[in-house]
């Protein structure tokens, strides 16, 4: 292994292994798929029936049930891709099925029935499932025993997460809204297909680096496991296995959780689910998820009481921290539902004179830019790998051709009309966007003196996201009590994204980092599958409390609907930052 990790670092671009980069462009075209596909779908579900561009005119509810439910199910599945990689197939080739798994679930959805729709979905979740946890499982791999230069690898890294986002919303949405729905999600499956092709045509670069676990590797990882855990925490492994009890609880409250996951949007779309029942004055699918709830907190108290002191504390400092990424993630996501309806039909899309330039120029610049750079990154890969995997270089070559190509119409189509209409899904890029521009300036407040304690980063983070609501509360305000459409200034969900990203940036990077310093090395992988738990939930929350836009605009007004999203996470921002004196003592001077 090691001599394979020496010779990926033999090929150097830009300071760090070829490989790197290959990954890099994996991620990027399956980034690409999955959020030009992601934009898309709320406003495909709740276009007319009839128009220039015909949906499925569900109600926003509906659309929202179903989505938030999806987005769960993307933060579950990788817990188990992660374990089958472990054991069968190593990462490599869990790579390759998530994406060939995810370019079916594209192409399946490319037919637009409600039939293709939902097998799309199922194969999207488990696509991602094989591929989001290996491919960084590989990079980690590539880079043992070179820690120090890791940050900056998966700072790369994740530029193609960001860039892939950007591109993928910007694109398929663009030919969505313009050309048809099937040319946009036929878009997001060929880039997933030629992302799936050239990491396939360049696996063998990375030597037995994410092979396939033999029994060999395997005994001798267990081996070094098993002295870990006798030298370092023999006690507390003695004092606190699990119990038949605990295993118990654990598939009982999965079974509920996934029982309300898949029967919410079931019985909003078709009338039925399976959970028509009914205990007392509570209706099948409330009684479900209290008593999974009840069940899986008995579970986690009951654990955490059995650790020493300083364990349980900080496991507590962690669950803390999991209740507020359940809040953050809660709004964070409107930007998936409500926020991506209120951009298609409560925005002033439509520009002309200097606006319409303007937008066009702006457009073009954001464009262009990124591309040019990223294809600039392409020609050193190819300098150092072509005679390596000539294969592999050409598919990126071709891949990247079709993009300036799409980017060359689309900005020529734009400029030869004398207005323009920006896209719903336009909006959807800022994010990536302010991630790019501002994350550089994030990073060198954190390594400076002045950077702030996990709770305090989690306040800002939550106070910084309500006040981009509170800005599209203001907004909204003189619009009346149930009206479907209005023509607000965009400028207010550019501000909007702005301040979610900011927000973002303090919060998103903490949890995971905080997470591996707090918890014991033997506990790592069932407190991940607790954290991505918290994200799943504030997902398929994000979903349900995004499904009352219709009802709350109705009742009272659109602006009534984003101030709840001010106000509870502005509230539980300064909850964090009154807690920081206890959570300091809870995390024993872990920082």
């Amino acid at each position: 292994m090691n001599t394979d990790i020496e010779n990926l670092f033999k090929d150097k671009v830009l300071g760090h292994p070829a490989g790197l980069f290959v990954l890099f462009f994996t991620e990027m075209w399956e980034r690409f798929s999955f959020y030009g596909m992601r934009i898309l779908l709320v406003l495909f579900l709740t276009a007319p029936l009839v128009g220039d561009n015909p949906g499925w005119e569900w109600p926003r509810e509906h659309a929202l049930a179903l989505i938030g439910t999806y987005a769960s199910l993307l933060y579950l599945t990788p817990i188990i891709g992660g374990f089958i990689a472990d054991k069968y197939t190593g990462y490599k080739w869990a790579v390759v099925i998530g994406c060939i798994i995810m370019t079916l679930g594209h192409l399946s959805m490319v037919f637009e029935t409600q039939f293709s729709l939902y097998l799309g979905l199922a194969l999207l979740v488990i696509g991602t499932g094989f591929f989001k946890p290996n491919i960084t499982s590989i990079i980690s791999t590539m880079y043992k025993g070179k820690e120090s230069k890791k940050d900056g690898a998966y700072t790369i890294f994740y530029m193609g997460v960001n860039a892939g986002a950007f591109f993928g919303m910007m694109l398929c949405g663009y030919l969505a809204e313009n050309l048809g729905w099937s040319y946009g999600f036929g878009l997001a499956g060929i880039f997933m297909f030629l992302g799936m092709l050239q990491f396939l045509l360049a696996k063998n670069l990375f030597g037995n680096i994410g092979a396939r676990p033999s029994v060999i590797a395997a005994s001798e990882k267990l081996r070094k496991e098993n002295e870990t855990v006798e030298n370092k925490s023999e006690k507390a492994e003695k004092l606190n296995p699990f119990t038949s009890l605990d295993k118990i609880l654990i598939t009982l409250s999965s079974l509920c959780g996934l029982l309300y996951l898949f029967n919410d949007p079931m019985s909003k779309v078709s009338g039925s689910g399976f959970l028509n029942f009914s205990v007392g004055d509570y209706d099948g699918s409330t009684v479900t998820i209290l008593s999974g709830l009840v069940m899986f907190l008995y579970l986690l108290i009951s654990r955490v009481s059995r650790y020493e002191r300083v364990v349980r504390d900080r496991i507590i400092a962690v669950a803390i921290f999991g209740l507020f990424t359940v809040f953050f993630f809660a709004a964070f996501e409107q930007s998936l539902g409500s926020m991506t309806i209120f951009a298609r039909d409560y925005t002033a899309r439509n520009l002309t004179g200097a606006s319409a330039m303007i937008f066009k120029i702006v457009d073009s610049v954001l464009t262009v830019g990124p591309l040019a750079i990223i294809t600039w990154v392409l020609f050193l890969l190819f300098k150092k790998t072509y005679a390596k995997i000539p294969y592999s270089n050409i598919i990126l070559g071709i891949a990247f051709l079709g993009l300036w190509l799409i980017v060359s119409w689309k900005i020529n189509r734009e400029f030869s009309k004398d207005t323009t209409e920006a896209p719903a899904s336009w909006f959807g890029i800022l994010n990536s966007f302010f991630i790019i521009t501002l994350a550089p300036f994030f990073s060198k407040w954190w390594e400076s003196k002045y950077n702030p304690s996990a709770a305090m980063k989690y306040g800002l983070g939550l106070i910084l996201l309500g006040l981009g609501f509170a800005i599209l509360a203001f907004g909204t305000a003189n619009i009346p009590s149930g009206a479907k459409t209005a023509s607000v200034s965009m400028i207010f969900l550019i501000l909007a994204y702005l301040l979610h990203t900011m927000g973002e940036l303090c919060l998103s990077p903490v949890g995971l980092s905080y997470l591996s310093k707090l918890v014991p090395a033997r506990m790592i992988g069932f407190m991940f599958g607790i954290w991505y738990l918290a994200i799943a939930i504030g997902q398929k929350t994000a979903g349900t409390m995004g499904g009352l836009i219709d009802k709350i605009s109705e009742e009272y007004s659109l602006s009534s609907f984003f101030l709840i999203f001010t106000l509870i996470p502005i509230g539980v921002g300064f909850l964090s930052i009154m807690l920081n004196p206890l959570l300091k003592k809870l995390m024993h001077g872990v920082k």
